[in-house]
């Protein structure tokens, strides 16, 4: 609701905001503003707008206004509390923290608290040359600088990235009356979620510690009891907390993560957030709250993604496999992850970049250690329970984590754990099972998960004992599937991989690769036609390959009988099917001095010579490969066609569409469609059928974007090539650079992501679209659709059901996360129209 957004405005009250507000409040802030204003029992308090901390990151000091703001509502604090910032007797404390950040506190007694302060004024004053301020005020001031400064750490920035959050948000600043939950037996504090965050499980869950603060329970510094025994211990606070969890679920409509503090029987809510959640629980909470009645079909799509269908696809462990079992834990995060025991984030992360798959142990992780956590494929810890730091930021990143884990003997600075007699030192391998808890020694085989199972047609979602997460990922793939308007193909090179692609749910094939089809033993064919020095010689090679590619076509509209083929002519440089140049070279040159050249490898040297490219990228290949090489696409359109014919004769249903690649002019597109339906109508003729077959072309050159316009006279389809397409549009060659400079320019900012993962939608996004619309211009009818890596992409996906396309196609593998996400863009633009 930002039309309350007053632009003069820094300092706002808890009872002004609310939840809608997060981007000017912050996500605590706006939160602590709802439960204020449904009279849930909220320490006082008041919140500096991302507004003050974006003029103070921009001028590098605090906005002139902010100070009187900030004493006017801190006057108004002391009168409502009664009492006053600094006063001698029973002063006013405030805690001043970050709208998102994550503190861990040390449990210390009196004495070391005593000790830690008195060095902690020696080394402010060493290295900021004044005295530690004496003034509450200024503490406070200087306090609000520091959440303001904390945007831009490096642990931050690490964070957004890693979450990919824009970094010119900015920070607000919670200033909040202090409670205290360590005044005795009848105090305390706790995390409490309405649901199981891990398994998304209706029922009373949490975690409680009698007499100690809030950060005790996330920091895992200290073993808590569950929160259903808080009933015993305090019921009247229980049962207030109880009822005030229902509020905020139904209020919310969903999970809702909850700190408290019970400061001498009296109980105050001091956060409240949707809760992060395990993939898992988010499908199961998803559905479970549709059965409520609490959202409808369309929020439900909102409330999952495709990141996290993707990680309930990955394999578990085979319990009944042999495994030495080391311990057991707290399961808080499911997931199987093997990998070698690193003991701090310097080494996992070190490790990780070599190729090494680690499992970062530690006694409890606090958020130095988020790198590692990133790095690491599961987390360890001895300490703590499912709302310790390290389950919440696993849950967080879709990590497998098990903590908690108290049998487990933890030695940083040996660098090794010991379970009674057992000693695990670095390097060694250990299996972590997020599901169950266990730890196991050594590497545990794995079996496919339930998921995957469903999707392959071996585990059927209605059946009485169907699981439970299955029946929901049903559930939410057919709300997908009903209202999505893209189409979802495969890319999909033999009739093993569409066959896999169809029981996905792909409708049809968008890419089919025929270059692999003449790998392997047919590579000695392709050789022949490349060292054809008459055209008697290459008319030869050309009829040898022909039965091959039909017979591979054959087998691949059989697999898709009744939904489209996209067949892709070749395109990739004619190098490629010879031998490396420098092992050629060695094998030739060794045959001479043994005075036994073979004349084939002489001959295939001078034709690797011939062919040898600085940028083979941009060189032979594509739409130029069938210009300069007579007969070579004539046979394969003509494979394409018999095969079809064959296929239509029996009865089938064949759907085949050429694509020619690499296409930079509308004349290279008309003169090979001109003779590839010269070879259509021939097949025609000679089979008796009629084929209808289509003839479109890939976008993935800027000018094919540029004149797409043109292109489309002779196109009727357009497929976007986007991998080479962002090469092209960037200058990169993707081999190359994301092993050289792109880390750098991801830790600068440059990128927030690689644009081959996600699509630049400002540079080749603009290109897409551009040639969308000079394309429907030209040709109404024509089909789009997108055949590189972005097509499974969830952030891309919704991208080109932006744009207008007609499918996206993507490997076998990530076909339903593309249907998910195609089912989430149309539901949040149904949502949006109707706003």
């Amino acid at each position: 609701m930002s039309e309350n957004k007053d632009p003069q405005k820094f300092v706002y009250d808890f009872t002004e905001g609310n939840k809608d507000l997060k981007d000017l409040l912050g996500g605590k802030g706006a939160n602590l503003a709802e439960m204020t204003n449904l009279g849930l029992p909220v320490p006082p308090g008041f919140t500096i707008s991302t507004e003050a901390c974006k003029v103070y990151l921009d001028s590098g000091d605090e906005p002139t206004e902010l100070r009187d703001e900030v004493g006017a509502h801190l006057e108004a604090l002391e009168k409502r509390m009664g009492k006053n910032l600094g006063q001698a007797d029973d002063p006013l404390l405030v805690s001043v923290r970050s709208g998102k950040g994550v503190t861990v506190d040390v449990d210390l007694d009196a004495a070391d608290l005593k000790k830690l302060v008195e060095q902690f004024k020696k080394i402010v004053t060493r290295d900021a040359g004044r005295e530690f301020p004496q003034d509450p005020r200024e503490q406070m001031d200087l306090a609000i600088k520091a959440v303001f400064d904390s945007w831009n750490t490096d642990r931050a920035k690490l964070y957004r990235r890693q979450e990919r959050i824009p970094g010119d948000l900015g920070t607000a600043v919670n200033i909040c009356s202090m409670v205290f939950g360590n005044l005795g037996p009848d105090s305390g504090t706790g995390v409490a979620f309405t649901r199981d965050p891990a398994s998304g499980h209706q029922g009373v869950y949490g975690d409680y510690l009698q007499n100690a603060q809030g950060e005790d329970v996330v920091a895992g510094i200290r073993n808590t009891v569950p929160l259903a025994e808080l009933e015993s211990i305090d019921k009247a606070s229980y049962d207030q907390l109880m009822k005030i969890m229902e509020t905020l679920e139904t209020h919310y409509k969903d999970l809702c993560d909850i700190e408290f503090t019970i400061e001498r029987g009296q109980l105050w809510m001091l956060q409240t957030r949707v809760g992060k959640r395990t993939a898992g629980a988010a499908f199961r909470i998803a559905t479970q709250l549709v059965d409520q009645g609490l959202i409808d079909e369309a929020e439900a799509l909102q409330r999952v993604n495709g990141a996290q269908l993707a990680q309930l696809m990955f394999p578990r462990f085979d319990h009944g496999a042999a495994s030495v079992l080391l311990g057991r834990g707290i399961a808080a995060s499911p997931g199987a992850a093997v990998g070698k025991a690193v003991f701090d984030s310097y080494t996992a992360v070190k490790w990780s970049r070599s190729g090494e798959k680690v499992i970062l142990i530690r006694r409890e992780t606090n958020p130095d250690d988020l790198d590692g956590m990133i790095a690491a494929e599961g987390i360890l810890t001895s300490r703590g329970g499912k709302t310790s730091h390290a389950a919440v930021v696993a849950r967080g990143m879709g990590k497998t984590c098990v903590c908690g884990a108290e049998e487990i003997e933890v030695d940083t600075k040996r660098r090794r754990l010991t379970v009674g007699d057992t000693v695990v030192e670095e390097g060694d391998l250990v299996s972590v099972d997020g599901s169950t808890g266990k730890v196991y020694l050594g590497e545990v085989p794995v079996v496919p998960s339930p998921v995957v199972e469903y999707f392959e047609g071996r585990m059927h979602a209605g059946a009485d004992d169907a699981d439970e997460l299955v029946a929901a990922v049903h559930r939410i793939m057919a709300y997908a599937d009903r209202v999505r308007r893209l189409r979802v193909r495969a890319n999909a090179d033999n009739a093993e991989d569409a066959s896999r692609a169809r029981r996905f749910g792909a409708q049809g094939i968008g890419l089919c690769r025929t270059e692999h089809m003449f790998l392997g033993e047919r590579r000695e064919m392709v050789e022949k036609l490349i060292l054809a020095d008459t055209d008697d010689e290459r008319e030869a090679a050309l009829d040898a390959l022909l039965p091959l590619q039909k017979a591979d076509f054959i087998e691949l509209f059989e697999s898709m009988d009744g939904l489209p083929v996209t067949v892709r002519l070749l395109d990739p440089p004619l190098h490629e099917f010879l031998p490396d140049i420098t092992e050629l070279s060695v094998r030739v040159a060794l045959a001479e001095s043994r005075k036994d050249a073979n004349e084939n490898d002489l001959r295939l040297l001078q034709a690797v010579h011939k062919l040898h490219e600085q940028n083979p990228m941009l060189g032979l290949r594509g739409v130029r490969l069938g210009l300069v090489i007579p007969g070579l696409f004539a046979m394969q359109v003509r494979a394409i066609a018999e095969a079809a014919a064959q296929r239509k004769n029996a009865k089938g249903d064949p759907r085949a569409e050429i694509m020619i690649p690499l296409v930079g002019t509308v004349q290279e597109l008309e003169i090979v469609r001109e003779e590839a339906d010269q070879v259509i109508a021939e097949v025609e003729a000679a089979t008796g059928t009629e084929l209808r077959l289509s003839i479109g072309t890939m976008i993935e050159l800027p000018r094919a974007a540029l004149t797409a316009g043109q292109i489309a006279e002779a196109a009727q389809f357009f497929s976007f090539g986007t991998n080479d397409l962002t090469q092209t549009v960037w200058g990169f060659s993707r081999d190359d650079v994301e092993a050289s400079f792109f880390t750098a320019y991801l830790e600068k900012g440059i990128f927030g992501v690689s644009p081959f993962e996600t699509i630049d939608k400002d540079g080749v996004g603009a290109l897409v679209r551009s040639a969308v619309e000079a394309g429907r211009a030209t040709r109404p009818d024509l089909k789009l659709g997108i055949c590189g890596e972005h097509g499974g992409d969830p952030e891309s996906v919704h991208f080109f059901h932006e744009v207008g396309l007609d499918y996206v196609s993507c490997s076998p593998f990530r076909i339903p996360v593309a249907r998910l996400e195609a089912g989430r863009a149309a539901a949040e633009s149904r949502g949006s129209d109707s706003r």
